[in-house]
């Protein structure tokens, strides 16, 4: 993400469930789970502020640095069609959340260090492996928005919820070609398994054999999910960030809920830090699914 040098002791804050928490606690209808549309007016900026306002005062009790994701998890040319963005408009509203998140950056400016995130979400439905993604075209179809991200001036682009290695690697080849930082993130079923049956040191090992991230992420599980992966391996030290699901349900049985699971934070607490042992590398402490601020300060005992 940045040379150790500059990294906070404490690392980073990450946010939490962006969309669960602003659909189930705040009643914001959001069409196809896509949230980038709030940057597009004032009502809607104030609503990501407010939310991010909440991560910021965590990272003030932690005295640790903050990451600030864009909402673009669904700002992709398959999803984006979805609810009436076409190419150009996608480019812009990449921009814009970018720019958006740089204001909030110089509203922080007490923090330790905060680092603007371009958030990339699958092609596919994040928590079902579809069709097997070939490296050059997802390189592709990822672009755009990886420079939409590059020209608007985010430090690192970040990509959440991947179900296998080969759209991973077309990520980071589209981000080295925009001169910009990448990390990979994988979503893992309840036996520490890639959606595509892939196991998570066999993703991480692919993708860095092919081409090498800056680090990867492991989200959108609960840390018991998570846990059942991490044998022993050099590749343990190459997860930077781990962002849980709050619930213990599978993917199958969340994708069938109709009420919030904010799961038992007690039990989220105490199932990650079991994992920080088997993760020397872990700098971004957030959370993911169901969870909100109070979630991730309980992640960071404040």
């Amino acid at each position: 993400m940045t040379s150790p040098a500059f990294l906070p002791a404490a690392g980073y804050v990450s946010d939490g469930g962006l969309e669960t928490d602003l659909i189930f606690n705040h009643g914001v209808d959001l069409p196809e789970f896509a949230s980038f549309p709030l940057v597009e007016d004032d009502a809607g900026r104030d609503l990501l502020r407010r939310y991010f306002d909440g991560y910021a005062d965590v990272a003030r009790h932690a005295g640790a640095g903050l990451t600030l994701e864009s909402p673009t998890w669904r700002a992709n040319p398959d999803w984006g069609a979805r609810v009436g963005y076409d190419a150009p408009a996608l480019a812009r509203v990449n921009r814009e959340a970018i720019e958006f998140l740089g204001s909030l950056r110089a509203a922080y400016s007490d923090l330790a260090d905060v680092r603007l995130l371009g958030a990339i979400g699958p092609r596919g439905d994040g928590y079902v492996a579809g069709e097997k993604a070939d490296p050059t075209e997802a390189a592709d179809y990822h672009r755009g928005q990886v420079e939409a991200f590059a020209a608007a001036g985010a430090d690192t682009v970040a990509a959440y919820t991947l179900t296998g290695p080969e759209e991973g690697i077309g990520i980071v080849r589209a981000a080295r070609e925009a001169g910009i930082p990448v990390l990979i993130g994988f979503t893992v079923e309840t036996d520490g398994r890639l959606p595509d049956g892939t196991s998570l040191s066999g993703a991480i090992d692919r993708v860095d054999a092919e081409a090498a991230p800056d680090g990867f992420i492991v989200n959108c599980a609960h840390p018991t999910h998570i846990a059942p992966a991490l044998d022993d391996g050099d590749w343990l030290t190459r997860i930077v960030q781990v962002n849980p699901n709050a619930s213990t349900l599978s993917h199958a049985e969340l994708d069938e809920a109709e009420e919030l699971d904010a799961g038992d934070l007690g039990l989220l607490a105490s199932s990650y830090d079991a994992l920080r042992p088997k993760l020397p590398s872990l700098r971004v402490v957030g959370g993911c699914c169901g969870t909100d601020a109070r979630h991730v300060a309980g992640l960071w005992k404040v």
